[in-house]
């Protein structure tokens, strides 16, 4: 069967971003997803990326500490 999704990570920069109302230094990487609609529902990969990206921001909740 064909692919029917390519996730890209891109690298990892530190950029500006305002926090709190403040100019803040914080690592920021971009995520794409690109998917053949005749088999996935965009509301589906979105919900996906979505998923993911809140993965990537609290690592806490996809390590498993226990085996740690």
């Amino acid at each position: 069967m064909p692919q029917s999704g390519i996730l890209g990570l891109h690298k990892t920069e530190k950029r500006a971003v305002v926090r709190d109302d403040q100019i803040v230094i914080r690592p920021m990487m971009y995520l794409a997803l690109s998917y053949d609609h005749r088999i996935v529902d965009g509301k589906d990969a979105v919900q996906c990326l979505v998923a993911i990206m809140e993965g990537i921001e609290n690592l806490d909740l996809l390590v498993d500490k226990s085996t740690l």
